[in-house]
């Protein structure tokens, strides 16, 4: 009996165990900081997918950029669901969108399938009002991202994922349709930036 109760504690304190790292787990990887982080760590394997592209890879490059993408409304939905909004996750937030639009941008470019202009604009606009956001943190001003910010991540997503699938299927153009977004994407884009540095002009002056 001594050794059946034995086994007994053992095993339950074994599952008790597996159930508290069970948790610890599904917290961590449901944590918006983690669904952050997953946006970081897709950029590098979109990128080796873009090196030598072909429709398998493009394809798996376009589908890996959406589930990033999608991380995007996730992790602002559960930090402000569960009250786990903080200064990095705000400041982190866009620091990996720009990564991954950029990264994405800039291989599509090398392909030379959309204008290296339009890109720069692009990437040019997001380098400096990530310099400004870092300025304003550091005031302690609110740094989430505007209405502006909303729509020009949405028409970058709209763009960029049509533009790495690139090859027609079941005769969709998905170029086109990309470049048609691409244009809605540089004209909030540029529209954004102005906007956010007209609203915090202050912070600038000497």
């Amino acid at each position: 009996m001594t050794g059946k109760r034995l086994k007994s504690k053992l095993d339950a304190a074994v599952r008790a165990y597996t159930m508290k790292s069970d948790e610890r787990i599904k917290r961590v990887l449901s944590h918006p900081n983690t669904l952050t982080l997953f946006r970081v760590v897709a950029v590098p394997i979109v990128v080796m997918l873009m090196i030598y592209p072909n429709r398998a890879f493009t394809a798996m490059a376009a589908f890996l950029f959406s589930a990033a993408a999608i991380t995007d409304y996730l992790d602002g939905y559960l930090a402000r669901r569960r009250g786990l909004e903080t200064t990095l996750g705000k400041v982190m937030d866009p620091v990996a969108d720009k990564l991954l639009v950029s990264s994405a941008f800039i291989m599509i470019t090398s392909h030379n399938w959309i204008p290296a202009w339009m890109v720069c604009i692009i990437i040019g606009r997001e380098l400096a009002v990530t310099g400004l956001r870092n300025l304003i943190a550091g005031e302690g001003e609110d740094v989430s991202a505007s209405w502006l910010g909303k729509y020009k991540t949405g028409f970058q997503i709209a763009a960029i994922i049509p533009l790495l699938f690139h090859y027609p299927y079941f005769g969709i153009n998905f170029h086109q349709i990309g470049y048609f977004f691409l244009i809605g994407a540089l004209i909030f884009t540029v529209w954004s930036g102005a906007d956010y540095f007209i609203r915090f002009r202050k912070l600038l002056e000497m």
